[in-house]
């Protein structure tokens, strides 16, 4: 077994572990010291990996959900994205519903900024190319702004309350704004 699949193997078996311990109580109560014990693993192994709970986190969603994610064509495969984000967060709700309990919406936002940022920015730039108008960079970065937090924000809210609308309607209404304002805002911004 090479040094990376070992690493590999490791990481997995602390996801594992915290996957284990969001079952049975909130984020902020776990420790690493029990997810080292529970691995049989040290602490030393386990920050040669991950700088805290919260980095274990993410490279857990990061894998689970985001490298899927990065696999789409995002500018063309934006109903694909939005129906497999939506199943991840059905599949997965006991884990977000941790997460959320601990961090709140904010920190829930936060959480997922960067990596919806690097999409967002692919959309807009494919918006251009295929209008052939580059935008000014600060208008660019706003609609990239404006855009993340739009979605970050109903994804919350459907996630906090899903008699608001159906998987169904989620996944159309965000597949037809996505398409529609984008390249709109694209075509009538700020050059």
């Amino acid at each position: 077994m090479t040094h990376e699949e070992m690493s590999l193997h490791t990481r997995q078996a602390f996801v594992c572990s915290l996957k284990k311990h969001m079952e049975l109580k909130p984020l902020s109560q776990i420790t690493v010291s029990e997810i080292c014990a529970d691995c049989n693993l040290n602490r030393k192994t386990f920050y040669y990996h991950f700088e805290d709970i919260y980095d274990l986190l993410h490279w857990m969603l990061e894998q689970e959900a985001l490298t899927v994610v990065k696999q789409f064509h995002m500018p063309k495969d934006y109903e694909e994205v939005i129906s497999f984000v939506i199943d991840y967060v059905d599949a997965n709700s006991h884990i977000l519903n941790c997460v959320y309990d601990s961090v709140g919406r904010e920190g829930m936002k936060r959480f997922f900024f960067a990596d919806f940022k690097i999409y967002m920015e692919m959309i807009i730039e494919e918006a251009e190319k295929e209008t052939a108008l580059p935008l000014d960079p600060n208008y660019k970065q706003f609609l990239c702004d404006f855009y993340i937090n739009a979605l970050t924000g109903i994804l919350l809210d459907w996630f906090t309350d899903r008699s608001v609308r159906t998987r169904e309607e989620m996944t159309a209404y965000l597949s037809l704004t996505l398409k529609s304002c984008i390249k709109s805002a694209v075509s009538e911004g700020i050059r």
